[in-house]
């Protein structure tokens, strides 16, 4: 007797086993290089399949060296394509080829396999496919209540974050460090559920990374060379909440009924987004709204009634031309990061679909920023009209989002009226921030309240541009001082007052009308006096201290790709970078002690040029 044996009953162990039963004893198995080939690439990629399947056909081998069966291999290697095409029956064919060729019997436990050979008049032997019940799995031997995640490495005791939402800890929860075969052990029971079992699925399978979804586990599975040795990652939701468990529970419900909203969720990592945004789900669901979700990889633990979606083909612009063909009330997006995700998000809700998307954001604010660029400044206010922000557990900030055409805050005159982007309090009403575009450029200001601010957001802004515009035409150093709302001093190089002002004052005045702010060009020279250069309008005062805060001095390094201001002792703080006392920048201090600003950014060349002329680079706190 004759047998093939195709990849699925090699993998399962099936051909040995019956051997055993003296089912297939004495006889020759004929292996299809095609098999081994499809078996080797499965274990270079790291799949466990592949090295389960290798492992029989080293028992096969044992059994033929003990003289219970023949085995040989005939046959020709499937291809690059062929391998990549496994799945639409390349390799298949060719087992049945080498079937056919043999006239053996084909075994299998592919229900499509057994059925095609039928149809060809093969002689086949379908064995049922044996399903495991899988009540739990191994690595759940590492969770308790409080575990929200279990890290295993090779060559690593356990580890696991365990606490509540907002107190996580990172702790290590074993003595021994995990070996390989026991993490091999664990890899191939959760790929078992997920290939079996209903309340599994494989998320991704790419060669290095597997990711499941097991009930409210999501698994990620790392290989070398992917990851620098094999590792498992288990994560599930520790908390289940309701709409009621947050502030603004009233306020946020009438707002989501009144009318399909766009609202982002944010917060940091593990804050608690994914379980706000669950809470918001069963709430529209409860209230008699069709919810669907898009999420790459699927692990909200929301009820049956919501379908979770994910990225279809690989793309997910693909699931929303689907959903929008459903046509959902409120779609969950989970998450959005990159610009396709926000085109996607902006396009279902200028579609009509209501939409939650959460992002990752350390502020309220920045989430609506990530949008600024990749969705057209006026669109904003009609894609997002709210922002939830959560903070370990809580709801902390809510903003309304909407547009008016008003004078910004702190700019004056009436011809400087424009669309702008009102981000108030939920709670208070309170403007906390206004967007808008000026000279040319998105800003982002936050609005005081305050009457008389010194440094406030405009000014920083307008200071800005202002130096950005007198920078492009003159050579040597530039300093502005602002004299009030819509005055400014500049001083330059006594070589550069000619090209600055320009023939006729044409140049200095085309700035002027472009910024909406009066500019009076003097000199440096001209300091100590009250001497003008040009006088446009409301210029012409007279200089004077410009009130300079002392700071931290600070001796930037130029590298090729980078300039980085070392601030040891400062990690994690703000701060503001001055040149000579003239505001620079904002920016945040990194762990390593430093703040690095890439070459080639407009910020890096005020820099530099600052250096060059040696001003003095001064850091404060912001």
């Amino acid at each position: 007797m004759e047998i093939v044996p195709d990849t699925s009953v090699v993998i399962d162990g099936r051909v040995s086993e019956r051997v055993e039963d003296g089912e297939f004893a004495g006889a020759t198995v004929v292996v299809p290089e095609a098999v081994v080939g499809e078996l080797e690439s499965q274990a270079n990629d790291g799949r466990e399949t592949g090295w389960e399947g290798l492992e029989e056909l080293q028992g096969l081998v044992d059994l033929d060296e003990a003289g219970e069966i023949t085995v040989e291999y005939v046959g020709r290697r499937p291809d690059a394509l062929e391998k990549r095409e496994a799945g639409e029956g390349e390799i298949d064919a060719l087992i049945r080829d080498v079937a056919a060729d043999r006239e053996a019997t084909l075994v299998t436990s592919d229900e499509v396999q057994a059925e095609v050979a039928r149809a060809k008049g093969f002689d086949v032997v379908y064995l049922e496919p044996e399903v495991r019940e899988f009540t739990t799995l191994a690595i759940e031997e590492f969770f308790d209540d409080e575990t929200m995640s279990v890290h295993l490495k090779v060559g690593v005791s356990p580890m696991a974050k365990r606490g509540t939402i907002g107190e996580m800890h990172y702790e290590t929860i074993g003595d021994d460090p995990i070996t390989e075969p026991q993490l091999r052990e664990y890899a191939a029971d959760i790929e078992e559920a997920a290939r079996v079992s209903p309340e599994g699925f494989v998320e991704l399978d790419e060669p290095g990374m597997t990711i499941v979804q097991f009930r409210q586990y999501r698994i990620a599975i790392a290989r070398p060379p992917f990851s620098d040795a094999m590792e498992i990652t288990a994560v599930r939701p520790i908390v289940k909440t309701t709409l009621d468990d947050y502030e603004y529970a009233d306020s946020l419900r009438e707002r989501l009924l009144e009318r399909q909203r766009g609202v982002l969720i944010s917060g940091s990592p593990g804050a608690g987004k994914s379980t706000f945004a669950q809470a918001v789900a069963e709430f529209l669901t409860g209230s008699g709204y069709a919810v669907k979700t898009m999420e790459k990889p699927r692990d909200l633990q929301v009820g049956p009634e919501i379908t979770q979606y994910t990225a279809l083909d690989g793309r997910i612009e693909k699931t929303a031309d689907s959903l929008l063909m459903v046509r959902p009330d409120y779609t969950i997006y989970d998450e959005v990061r990159k610009t396709d995700d926000f085109e996607v998000f902006a396009d279902m809700r200028l579609a009509g679909v209501g939409m939650v998307g959460v992002v990752h954001a350390t502020r309220a604010i920045d989430a609506l920023q990530r949008l600024i660029g990749r969705v057209e400044l006026g669109l904003i206010p009609q894609v997002v009209d709210t922002v939830v922000y959560i903070d370990a557990g809580r709801v902390e900030k809510v903003y309304d989002v909407k547009t008016e055409v008003k004078v910004p805050e702190g700019l004056m005159e009436e011809d400087l009226a424009r669309p702008v982007i009102m981000v108030r309090d939920f709670e208070t009403g309170r403007t906390e921030y206004e967007i808008y575009t000026f000279n040319r450029q998105v800003v982002t200001v936050p609005v005081s309240g305050e009457e008389n601010t010194d440094d406030s957001g405009v000014d920083r802004i307008a200071k800005q541009e202002i130096e950005r515009e007198i920078r492009s035409v003159a050579q040597g150093h530039v300093e502005v001082d602002l004299r009030g709302p819509n005055t400014a001093v500049v001083w330059v190089e006594e070589s550069d007052i000619s090209g600055v002002i320009g023939k006729g004052g044409g140049r200095i005045s085309d700035i002027e009308n472009r910024l909406g702010i009066d500019i009076d060009v003097r000199t440096f020279a001209e300091r100590g006096g009250a001497g003008s250069g040009h006088s446009g309008g409301a210029g012409g005062q007279a200089g004077g201290s410009d009130g300079r805060a002392a700071g931290k001095s600070v001796v930037p390094e130029i590298t090729s790709r980078h300039v980085i201001i070392p601030l040891e002792g400062h990690e994690g703080e703000t701060v503001e970078v001055q040149a000579d006392g003239e505001y620079l920048f904002t920016a945040t201090v990194s762990r390593g002690g430093e703040v690095q600003v890439s070459r080639g950014s407009a910020i890096a060349e005020e820099l530099e040029r600052a250096i060059d002329h040696d001003r003095t680079i001064t850091v404060l706190p912001s």
